[in-house]
């Protein structure tokens, strides 16, 4: 009985360890997205400016 709890206990951890992993890929990915959307951004702005004057 006592290996069971320990199997569990282990199995808890490493389920621990995925999620947060996981959790800290998607953060990391969406602020390279905003940093590519921003960059976006001036690149369509100094455009117009370019086209308009």
């Amino acid at each position: 009985m006592k290996g069971s709890l320990t199997k569990r206990l282990v199995y808890l951890m490493i389920l621990g360890m995925f999620s947060l992993n996981f959790l800290t890929a998607c953060n990391t990915v969406a602020g390279a997205g905003k940093d590519i959307e921003a960059a976006g951004d001036k690149i369509d702005d100094t455009a117009t400016k370019e086209k308009n004057d």
